[in-house]
């Protein structure tokens, strides 16, 4: 058996006001490491969990958008694959890419959620109103979190903190239904 999730005092009520969930990419919807190929191709793996996680955040009406500090296609490629329009890359201040999230969305910060696994993902964590972090995340960011998952970057810690939020929402049913009712099969 794995490591347990850490669930700071409070971190359920946070999780069911969230309206929107911001992640960032590397570190978090990835195990950090980024390959290059002899033409300067840039490769990403993602885990599929993680990705069906975002779909039912979706279905269950929670908007998903990416404030990412690096500029890469396969980002951008997964999005699209994923129906993620809200997307930040080349954010090298977190803190105004969310003032500009704030500003296109007009949904207040205390209804949006940020998963991250950097120092550079503090300042978005001082704002938001709940926060979380794969199991691998810098030690700061871990203390700074609400929830911090079992799971590690790129391996299974979206879907984790996802399926904590739309439980705490009461929103889980809804999102899972179709796969647990005999209509589903």
């Amino acid at each position: 058996m794995g490591a347990q999730a850490t669930v700071r005092a409070g971190a359920i009520g946070k999780a069911a006001a969230i309206r929107l969930f911001l992640l960032d990419v590397d570190g978090v919807l990835t195990d950090g490491g980024i390959v290059y190929d002899a033409n300067g191709l840039e490769t990403k793996r993602f885990h599929v969990r993680d990705g069906h996680g975002i779909v039912m955040m979706r279905r269950a009406g929670i908007e998903v958008g990416i404030i990412t500090g690096r500029n890469s296609p396969v980002t951008a490629v997964r999005a699209r694959e994923l129906g993620i329009d809200l997307v930040i890359q080349g954010a090298t201040d977190k803190a105004a890419a969310l003032d500009r999230v704030l500003a296109d969305t007009g949904i207040p910060a205390g209804s949006i959620s940020y998963v991250g696994d950097d120092i550079v993902d503090l300042p978005v964590f001082r704002r938001v109103g709940f926060t979380a972090a794969p199991a691998d995340a810098e030690s700061c960011v871990c203390e700074a979190a609400d929830y911090v998952a079992s799971k590690d970057g790129g391996q299974g810690a979206v879907r984790e903190i996802v399926e904590f939020v739309l439980n705490a929402a009461g929103l889980w049913e809804k999102a899972s239904a179709r796969y647990f009712t005999p209509e589903g099969r």
